[in-house]
C-alpha cells in the first residue's frame, strides 16, 4: 500500500507560530531608540526620541509587567505562544536590561557630547566649575532644601511608602544626632514640585546653556540635610509600580467615586521594577529589595541619572535653536464656510496632522450656536485637561441643545482628567454617561442632529484617533465627516446601544465591537481566501498599532496559504510570525517610525476586484475586539477611498527610509533601499504634498 502523499496541514494553534505579545511590545522601544541613534535626525529631536523610549519603558513596566505578575499570581493560562508568565518575566528582564544599557550609552557617548559641541551642556558633577558649584549650593539651600523632608530609618521611622517613579536618594550615615540616635540610613525624596532639570546661569560668559540634573544636586549637597553626621554614601533609586487600576464595576454603586478612591492609591501599588545607582553597595540593594518585596530580577543598575526621561525638559527650554529641531509644520486649513453646507455637498476626509483638526472644532462650534441643531452626542476617551471641544459642548448645553457625552473614565493615565471634565460638563447641564460596565468606550464618534426643513438630518464624525487637538498635531489619524443617511442612523443606534439598555442592535454600514467588529473582520479576511482559491484578485493591506488576536492571526495564516497577498503595517507589538514556509510566506509585516506617531487603523480588501476600504478606532487585539466599544466604518466615496489607500497604505508600503521589516525569527530589521533607487519616506512625502497644496492656494 502506497504511503499517502497528501500534504499535512500545519497546526495553526502551534505556539511556534506566535511571537510573545509583551516581548514584541518591548522590542518596539528599540526601534524608537534607533531614532535617537540616527545622526540624520535633528539633535534635539534625537534627545526627545531617547526620552520617549524611556517613558515607554516606564509604562511597559507599569502596565504589561504588572499585569504579567498579576496573571502569574492568579495562575492564568499563557498566551498563544505558550510561554509561562514566569518565563516571559525573566525574558523581559533580560531584554529590558539590554535596552537600558543602550539608552544610557546613547546618552553618554552620543547625545551628551553632541549637545555639548552645540553649546548645550548637560553637566555631570565632576564637570562643575567652582563658580557653578557655589551657585548650585546656594540654589540648593534656598530653592530645594526648604521643601525636602529627609526620613531617618529607625524603629520609630520604618521604611516609608515610596511613590511610583519618584526620585529618591538613600543616604548612608555615621555618627550620632542631637537626640543621641546612631546614624544609619535615611531616605530623601525629591518632591514632584521640584524641576528635575536645573539651568545654570552663564557665570563665566562662555555662551551657550548649561543644565544639571536635580538628582546630581541632591547627591552633591545631601550632607547639608544631616549636620553633625558623616555621609558615607548617597545613592539614587526609583521604584516603578503596577499602575493598572482594577475596579469591580458590578460591585460599585458609583464608578466615578470608586475610581477616585482607586486613584488615591495608584502610586503605591505593588512594585515591579527598581532602578538603582550603579555604585550602590550590595547590602543597600538587598535592603531595598526586601522592603519593596522584589527579587534580583527586578533590579536595573543605572550608570547615570535614574530619571533620564526627565532630560526632555531641555528640549522645551532650548527655544533659540530651530536648526536642532524639526522644521515647524503648519497643517492644511480648509476654506472658511459653514461645515454643515460643506458636508451636505459631500463627505469630508481629514488626514491629521497634515490636515488641521480645526474642521472638527468648527463643526461642534457651529452646532453649539445653530438654532436648528437639536442634539449633540459624542464619545470622549482622551481629550486633554483644557479641551476646546469640552468648552463647546458646555456652551451647546447652555444654549439649550440636548448634549450627551460618553466619557471613558478608565482611559489609562487620563482617569483623573476625565473625572474633572465629567464634573464640569454635568454642572453645565450636559448628560454624561460613563459607558458600559466591563467595556471601555474607545470608539471615536460625534453625532449632530439638525432640523432641515421638515426633516431631521444627522451629521457624523468618525475617526481613528482621539478628540484631542494636541495629539492631532503629533499622531497620524484619519477622520470622516459625513451626513450619509445609513451611517448617521448607525451612529445614532450605537449611541443608543451605549447609553441605554437593549439587545444588540443591527447596523447597516458600520461594525461595532464587541458585537460585529470581530466577526465582520474575519468574514472579510475569509472572503479574500475564497477569492484567491477562485483565482480572483485577493489582497489584504492593514495598518494598525498592534496585532495579537489569535483568531485573526489564524485567519491571516489561512488566507496566506490560499494565495492571498497580505501586507501588514504594525507600529508596535505583532504576534503573527511572517515568512513561515507553508503558513505565512505571503505575509509581510513592516513598521514605520518617523516624526509623527503612526496611529491610524486602515484596512483594504481587494474583494475580487471590488475593493473595500475601512477605517477604525480598533487594533487587531483581543481587548479591542471583545472588551471595548470600538467602531469600524467604510469609506464609500471612491475618490476618498483612493486617497486613503494612497496616503494611508501605499505611501507606507513604498517607504524605504523610515521602515522596518519583521523577519520570521522575530527580529526587526531596517528596510534598506536598493542602490540607485530614490529614498522614500511616507511622512516626508505627505508633508511635502501638504506644503505644495498650501502654496498653490
Amino acid at each position: 500500500m502506497k504511503a499517502s502523499s497528501r500534504k499535512v496541514k500545519p497546526d495553526l494553534h502551534d505556539p511556534a507560530l506566535y511571537f510573545n505579545r509583551e516581548l514584541s511590545q518591548l522590542d518596539f522601544n528599540f526601534r524608537v531608540l534607533a531614532q535617537a541613534q540616527d545622526p540624520s535626525i535633528p539633535l534635539l529631536e534625537r534627545l526627545r526620541y531617547l526620552c520617549i523610549s524611556c517613558t515607554n519603558l516606564d509604562e511597559f513596566f507599569e502596565i504589561r509587567a504588572g499585569s504579567l505578575q498579576h496573571a502569574e499570581h492568579l495562575g492564568l493560562q499563557p498566551g498563544p505562544d505558550g510561554r509561562s508568565h514566569a518565563t516571559v518575566l525573566q525574558q523581559i528582564h533580560e531584554r529590558a536590561a539590554e535596552l537600558v544599557k543602550a539608552q544610557y550609552a546613547n546618552f553618554d557617548t552620543e547625545l551628551r557630547p553632541a549637545l555639548h559641541a552645540e553649546g548645550i551642556r548637560l553637566l555631570q558633577r565632576t564637570q562643575w566649575s567652582p563658580e557653578q558649584t557655589e551657585w548650585l549650593r546656594k540654589y540648593f539651600r534656598e530653592q530645594i532644601m526648604p521643601v525636602l523632608s529627609p526620613i531617618a530609618l529607625d524603629p520609630s521611622h520604618p521604611f516609608p511608602r515610596i511613590l511610583n517613579k519618584a526620585l529618591n536618594v538613600v543616604v548612608v550615615l555615621r555618627g550620632r544626632d542631637a537626640f543621641g540616635r546612631q546614624g544609619h540610613l535615611a531616605i530623601v525624596r525629591a518632591p514632584r514640585s521640584l524641576s528635575r532639570i536645573i539651568q545654570i546661569p552663564d557665570l563665566a560668559g562662555e555662551g551657550g546653556q548649561s543644565f544639571v540634573f536635580l538628582s546630581s544636586v541632591l547627591s552633591e549637597f545631601v550632607d547639608e540635610l544631616f549636620p553633625g553626621l558623616k555621609v558615607k554614601g548617597a545613592y539614587q533609586f526609583r521604584v516603578t509600580r503596577n499602575s493598572e487600576l482594577i475596579v469591580d464595576e458590578e460591585e460599585v454603586d458609583n464608578l466615578a467615586h470608586a475610581l477616585r478612591d482607586e486613584l488615591i492609591g495608584r502610586g503605591y501599588l505593588k512594585a515591579v521594577r527598581l532602578e538603582l545607582a550603579e555604585s550602590c553597595p550590595p547590602e543597600i540593594e538587598r535592603f531595598l529589595l526586601q522592603n519593596f518585596e522584589l527579587t534580583e530580577n527586578a533590579v536595573y543598575r543605572i550608570s547615570g541619572p535614574v530619571n533620564l526621561n526627565r532630560v526632555v525638559q531641555v528640549y522645551d527650554l532650548i527655544r533659540d535653536r530651530p536648526d536642532l529641531k524639526f522644521q515647524p509644520m503648519i497643517p492644511r486649513q480648509m476654506e472658511e464656510e459653514s461645515m454643515f453646507r460643506r458636508v451636505a455637498a459631500g463627505d469630508v476626509l481629514l488626514h491629521h496632522p497634515f490636515d488641521a483638526f480645526t474642521p472638527v472644532l468648527d463643526l461642534i462650534r457651529e452646532a453649539a450656536d445653530d438654532p436648528d441643531v437639536l442634539a449633540i452626542k459624542q464619545t470622549l476617551y482622551r481629550t486633554g485637561k483644557d479641551s476646546a471641544i469640552v468648552d463647546q459642548l458646555i456652551r451647546a448645553a447652555r444654549n439649550g441643545k440636548d448634549v450627551t457625552v460618553v466619557v471613558e473614565l478608565r482611559a489609562r493615565f487620563d482617569e483623573e482628567a476625565n473625572l474633572g471634565l465629567a464634573d464640569r460638563m454635568q454642572e453645565a447641564g450636559v448628560q454624561v454617561v460613563y459607558g458600559v460596565v466591563g467595556f471601555k468606550t474607545h470608539a471615536k464618534m460625534l453625532l449632530i442632529v439638525r432640523r432641515e426643513g421638515k426633516n431631521l438630518r444627522r451629521y457624523a464624525h468618525l475617526g481613528t484617533g482621539n478628540y484631542h487637538s494636541g495629539t492631532a498635531r503629533a499622531y497620524t489619524d484619519f477622520g470622516l465627516i459625513t451626513c450619509n443617511k445609513d451611517i448617521g442612523e448607525d451612529v445614532s443606534r450605537a449611541f443608543q446601544q451605549i447609553s441605554g439598555l437593549a439587545s444588540a442592535i443591527k447596523l447597516k454600514r458600520i461594525l461595532l465591537s464587541p458585537f460585529t467588529l470581530h466577526s465582520g473582520l474575519l468574514e472579510r479576511i475569509e472572503r479574500e481566501t475564497v477569492h484567491a482559491r477562485k483565482g480572483k484578485p485577493a489582497h489584504v493591506i492593514a495598518k494598525m498599532n498592534a496585532l495579537n488576536e489569535p483568531d485573526v492571526v489564524r485567519a491571516l495564516y489561512t488566507a496566506s496559504q490560499a494565495g492571498v497577498k497580505i501586507d501588514l503595517i504594525v507600529r508596535g507589538a505583532c504576534a503573527l510570525r511572517p515568512g513561515m514556509p507553508g503558513v505565512s510566506e505571503r505575509i509581510r509585516v513592516r513598521s514605520i517610525l518617523g516624526r509623527f506617531l503612526e496611529h491610524h487603523r486602515v484596512w483594504y480588501f481587494a474583494n475580487g476586484g471590488a475593493p473595500e476600504v475601512w477605517l477604525s478606532s480598533a487594533d487587531w487585539m483581543g481587548r479591542n475586539l471583545f472588551r471595548r466599544i470600538e467602531v469600524a466604518f467604510p469609506i464609500r466615496d471612491p475618490d476618498l477611498a483612493k486617497r486613503v489607500v494612497a496616503e494611508g497604505l501605499a505611501a507606507y508600503l513604498a517607504d524605504n527610509r523610515d521602515a522596518w521589516q519583521l523577519d520570521s525569527d522575530g527580529r526587526w530589521r531596517r528596510v534598506h533601499r536598493r542602490k540607485g533607487t530614490q529614498a522614500r519616506s511616507a511622512q516626508v512625502s505627505l508633508l511635502t504634498a501638504m506644503q505644495a497644496t498650501e502654496e498653490s492656494q
